[in-house]
């Protein structure tokens, strides 16, 4: 770091509250800035860790349609879901806020009217999609059509979700509403913009020159390519009913553009910590230290301060927003920093596909913890081995499992459970005296003094991936030194040297137990109470003598289980039969046919029965023949379903069955009767059967 400074500020991305959210987003924002945080907070900085639900914005009523109900509904819902996720996954947030809270719509509106009083902002009436129909503008996010930049057919206004692409609604190809479906017309309406070009000169110091050796290759490169692009101005306002009403009078029935409120959720947040500590009345903050006799206005400082570094971590879908839009605001207000870096993160995929909720394709938070409730850690590790900081990067359930069996199992807890059982052994599970070095006790020792300062300037450059192949490199150095000294051998004749070795692998574990916090930190606490060793700074990691020879040790449970291929097998089947789910609900039904009368239909006697026996067709891979008890009778049906279905699937389901068609003969055997089927849009077949038991014989009416 260049510059010494005095406090830090971190943000990560808000989270959308229209839905759960999934593994990827983990990946990209939230993991990566609570690892940052822990570490800032173990080396005794002042840091404030805010983040929050977004709540504003056209994908809210739109979910609130899909699930007929009210966008207030929807935010609750989300909120608390995605709230509850991140706790069990062991986000540290100071505060985690929400955009509809009234200090949030006050925050917005302050800075939105601050720009306006300083005549920062242009007012211009353009025409802006309508639909005619519904009666509404059409803010970005109901305006799909075809993506300019790849062809994608269902990009949004704003945004294309396949290439990633930033858009406005006039460059989609052909255009329709997402309320009616219907071309949209154009129309004039007025708005407040951003002039985003006026700013060029001051991005170019900012971004390009600044910045061009300390941020993230994609993040510059990005800005570099959106500046040299040439800027235009940036409606901050849109015609809206859910949102924060711009505060004009000339501004009725409009709010402020939800990429102008929502970053200043980060603001707003900050805030709201301060006066719920000041006040005592904590509501959604959870500070992880003593702020003391904190004031209302020591927001400020983390906001408004020189001496305080910014630091937003975010996925690449959101540079734009959070390196110039944003930054652009705080920096005309001219009393807000502006951010030192932006350690944006790439995407990351799943089995070979692009993560999607909507197309059934993730792993999303909630499901993993129900399905997983005691692995936390594990998510974390697998996903901070993998992180797509640089490129694209792919999460397997595979690779899960190698990550969990091969090294949290095999190398990290064995380590541990190997030097802690061995002491329960032979030292009545206290720590042993350390007594007379040798070559390979030495060699040990100054390994471990190393790793820490290794592992820090990892994550102090956001390297995060590197910060954790380092921590797991240091459980490998506590293996490799119980395998060479083998202090298992020793026990009958040398146990003063079986003390010295088990000493040094207990002074490992127990820096084990404070560098890894930031990555696992349920392991940490884990390994902590098994140490007895307390809150230790990370200044204190890597030195020889954490452990106070004759202190007792604890319970020792094993840190980590093996995951079986069962269990890997199953999750993979879940994810496919999802996918597939949502795929057949997305295609439409098949076309009605030919209209009949209802005498036409009266003529069917159309009823309940029971096969009683089925059995396969010489020759035919079809065909099944059937006795069916029809109520009326016992018959022979002969039905092609034995390619979807085996005799013992269908011996003693009840069935329905047309009985008053005409009996033909098919192989050879009289069909008396119809089996009726239903064909999903898959072409898979479906038996139609009673709700629950009823006697057979019964009409269908």
């Amino acid at each position: 770091m260049t510059k010494s400074f005095k406090r830090y500020t971190v943000t990560a991305a808000l989270p959308y509250a229209n839905g759960p959210k999934h593994i990827g987003h983990l990946a990209g924002a939230y993991i990566p800035s609570d690892v940052y945080v822990r570490y800032l907070r173990l080396t005794g900085q002042d840091v404030i860790f805010v983040c929050g639900s977004d709540e504003h914005g056209t994908a809210i009523p739109n979910q609130a349609l899909k699930e007929n109900t009210t966008p207030r509904a929807i935010i609750d819902k989300y909120d608390d879901l995605i709230r509850t996720c991140f706790e069990h996954l062991g986000m540290s947030f100071d505060i985690y806020h929400r955009t509809s809270e009234p200090i949030h719509h006050q925050t917005s509106q302050e800075i939105f009217l601050s720009l306006y009083n300083k005549g920062l902002l242009t007012e211009e009436s353009s025409e802006q999609y309508f639909d005619p129909e519904a009666n509404v503008f059409l803010a970005d996010r109901y305006i799909v059509g075809t993506c300019p930049k790849c062809g994608h057919t269902n990009a949004y206004g704003d945004q294309c979700e396949k290439c990633g692409s930033t858009l406005s609604p006039r460059e989609l190809i052909n255009p329709r509403s997402t309320l009616s479906g219907k071309s949209p017309v154009l129309k004039l309406t007025k708005h407040w913009y951003l002039p985003l070009e006026n700013y060029e000169p001051w991005l170019r110091e900012w971004i390009l020159k600044s910045h061009q050796e300390d941020w993230k290759p994609n993040v510059y490169g990005q800005c570099k390519s959106w500046i040299e692009a040439g800027l235009q101005p940036r409606a901050m306002t849109r015609d809206l009913d859910w949102g924060i009403k711009v505060p004009l009078k000339e501004a009725e029935g409009k709010v402020l553009y939800v990429w102008f409120d929502a970053p200043i959720g980060y603001i707003s947040a900050t805030r709201a910590l301060f006066e719920e500590v000041h006040s005592g009345q904590l509501k959604f903050a959870t500070p992880r230290r003593d702020l003391g006799k904190a004031s209302k206005d020591d927001w400020k400082k983390y906001w408004q301060g020189s001496d305080t570094r910014l630091i937003h971590f975010i996925g690449k879908d959101n540079i734009v927003f959070h390196c110039i839009i944003f930054p652009v605001m705080l920096h005309a207000t001219g009393e807000y920093i502006v951010p030192d870096n932006v350690p944006a993160n790439e995407f990351m995929n799943l089995e070979g596909d692009k993560m999607s909720t909507s197309r059934g394709w993730s792993i999303e938070m909630h499901e993993y913890l129900a399905d997983f409730p005691d692995k936390p850690d594990v998510l974390r590790y697998a996903l901070l081995t993998n992180l797509p900081e640089a490129k694209d990067s792919e999460f397997t359930w595979k690779d899960f499992q190698a990550k969990n069996n091969n090294e949290l199992v095999a190398i990290l807890g064995n380590f541990i459970n190997r030097a802690v059982v061995l002491t329960q052994k032979y030292f009545e599970n206290k720590v042993p005296l350390q007594k007379n070095l040798q070559a390979v006790d030495k060699k040990a020792l100054e390994e471990l003094s190393q790793y820490p300062a290794k592992i820090a300037a990892s994550i102090e450059t956001f390297r995060f991936r590197e910060a954790t192949a380092n921590l797991m490199d240091l459980a490998r150095v506590g293996n490799k030194y119980l395998a060479e000294t083998e202090p298992w051998k020793l026990a009958k004749t040398d146990l003063n040297r079986v003390g010295t070795i088990l000493n040094i692998a207990l002074q490992i574990a127990a820096s084990l137990s404070v560098v890894c916090e930031p990555f696992l930190p349920f392991t940490a606490r884990k390994l902590k109470d098994m140490l007895g060793v307390g809150e230790l700074p990370w200044e204190q990691a890597g030195q020889p003598d954490l452990l106070r020879a004759g202190s007792a040790l604890y319970d020792a449970p094993l840190l980590f289980e093996k995951i079986e291929d069962a269990v890997i097998e199953a999750q993979i089947k879940k994810l496919l039969d999802t996918k597939r789910t949502m795929e057949l609900a997305s295609q439409p039904a098949a076309p009605a046919k030919t209209e009949i009368s209802f005498d036409d239909f009266s003529k069917l006697d159309v009823r309940i029965g029971t096969i009683l026996k089925a059995e396969r067709v010489d020759k035919s891979k079809k065909l099944l023949k059937l006795q069916v008890d029809t109520g009326l009778d016992v018959r022979t049906v002969m039905s092609g379903i034995a390619e979807h279905f085996s005799p013992d699937q269908v011996e003693g389901k009840q069935v329905t069955i047309l009985v008053n068609l005409a009996p033909r003969k098919i192989m050879g055997v009289e069909s008396q009767g119809m089996i009726l089927m239903a064909t999903d849009k898959d072409g898979s077949l479906k038996l139609i059967s009673p709700g629950e038991q009823v006697s057979p014989g019964s009409v269908i009416s």
